[in-house]
């Protein structure tokens, strides 16, 4: 085991949540566009939207002036006499192949974004398990000892009894902060693997152009890899009974050390490294918790 090595280390000061930065990673009020992204999936998807766009825009001017040139040019009163051409070989050809080559341009970076979203990302890489459960999401670690974590969306101060945890700025923003979030290492592959408990979910973070199902009875996997630390926000994107709308998703990327101390705090296991006793893994789990919550 290499000690330099950051897979094996432990930052010194312990795991702290990470506060949300302010329009990253979450959504944006009056936005005309995807979310910024980061992943180097979303970098290429974001790509291939703009690009697609003025495509769209090409095409769209290309035949609305042609039915311009058409009503001009071949009206009544300015061609009384109609054509009788029966057909045009070249322009056939034409407008047969060109649409051709565009659909061809288009699925050549679709392909190749597929299956960049769904390659196997090696042993090496670590192994999250999101289950989806009305209304609610568990994360299992079983790279890391299989511990669990369940999360439940934080509702706003004035909706909870005296006494309960609520949420506040530092967790995120209204119906999209959790209570414990989804915790991962920054700059890494990460297998993400998504299963239903009970019905169909959806496991969508779009600031990281994630998608995945989440169905009963079929686990389903995709490639995960942030690039910058923060918390990115998303929420279940499967019509999946009354309180769909309240099941939001929180990812929390963090460097591998700090990430190590987090999974130590929650009872986890390293590999190289000692396995926590009980007593830290409780109070790790206390740090987590906001020191903010009603008077009773």
């Amino acid at each position: 085991m290499d000690p330099n090595d950051p897979r094996y280390q432990v930052a010194p000061g312990g795991y702290t949540p990470m506060k949300p930065t302010p329009g990253v990673g979450m959504p944006i009020d009056g936005a005309l566009d995807v979310q910024q992204q980061y992943s180097p999936n979303g970098h290429q998807a974001t790509r291939m939207h703009t690009g697609l766009i003025w495509v769209m825009v090409a095409i769209t001017v290309f035949v609305l002036l042609l039915l311009l040139f058409v009503i001009v040019r071949f009206n009544a009163r300015a061609n009384p006499v109609p054509s009788k051409t029966s057909h045009n070989t070249l322009l056939e050809v034409v407008w047969t192949g060109v649409p051709i080559l565009i659909l061809v341009a288009i699925a050549v970076p679709s392909v190749n974004l597929l299956r960049a979203q769904f390659k196997d990302p090696g042993k090496q890489a670590l192994t999250i398990k999101a289950t989806g459960n009305q209304w609610y999401w568990t994360y299992t670690y079983p790279d890391n000892g299989g511990f669990e974590v369940i999360s439940n969306m934080l509702k706003d101060k004035e909706d909870v009894k005296p006494g309960e945890r609520f949420r506040t700025d530092d967790d995120g923003p209204s119906q999209l902060a959790v209570d414990n979030r989804m915790v991962v290492p920054v700059g890494e592959d990460i297998r993400l693997q998504a299963i239903g408990a009970d019905v169909i979910h959806a496991f969508a973070v779009p600031s990281l152009w994630f998608k995945i199902d989440a169905v009963p009875g079929r686990l389903n996997q995709g490639v995960l890899h942030i690039e910058k630390p923060g918390v990115y926000f998303g929420q279940c994107s499967e019509l999946c009974g009354a309180r769909h709308g309240y099941m939001p998703i929180v990812v929390e990327a963090l460097p591998r050390d700090k990430y190590n101390a987090w999974v130590i705090a929650q009872g986890g296991k390293v590999d190289g490294l000692p396995e926590a006793p009980a007593a830290p893994a409780a109070a790790g789990q206390a740090a987590a918790e906001p020191a903010a919550k009603p008077a009773a």
